[in-house]
């Protein structure tokens, strides 16, 4: 089973948008890496983003490409200073792969409590667009695959 770990993209400043949704930098971005990952290969069953604008249309513009059908869904646990045990937890009882668009430092925190078990021992430099791919074993312990960032694309 593999989760996608996803900050959103570039948002508009809050002087110019308060909602701060994706800049035109930042949906490009996402939709390029977006396009990447559908030729390679890559399939979600489950999108789920933090509510806020630039994490909802990060996970819609995934999810676009990644599985048209699928409607990603808002979850509570996902604000940037959010507890991330609660999400932690769903993830590890999840079945399918899942893509979560969210905020930092809670993604960074996220990604070192279920790799090393420790939310406090920093991993990843998160930039925005940035999408890391985790992979649990059959032993359920979970470890990093790759990592993506746009401004290598």
């Amino acid at each position: 089973m593999r989760v996608y770990l996803m900050r959103h993209g570039k948002p508009e400043s809050a002087e110019n948008h308060p909602e701060r949704p994706l800049s035109d930098e930042g949906r490009n971005d996402v939709e390029r890496i977006a396009d990447f990952l559908r030729r390679s290969g890559i399939k979600i069953e489950q999108a789920l983003h933090s509510g806020r604008a630039r994490a909802r249309e990060t996970a819609t513009i995934i999810a676009s490409r990644l599985n048209p059908e699928l409607e990603p869904q808002e979850s509570p646990g996902l604000a940037p200073l959010d507890d991330v045990t609660g999400i932690a937890n769903q993830i590890r009882a999840a079945k399918k792969d899942l893509l979560i668009a969210g905020h930092m430092p809670h993604l960074g925190k996220l990604m070192s409590l279920l790799v090393v078990g420790n939310q406090f021992v920093p991993l990843v430099n998160y930039p925005q667009g940035c999408v890391v791919c985790l992979e649990r074993d059959e032993t359920d312990q979970w470890s990093t695959v790759w990592i993506l960032v746009p401004e290598i694309m």
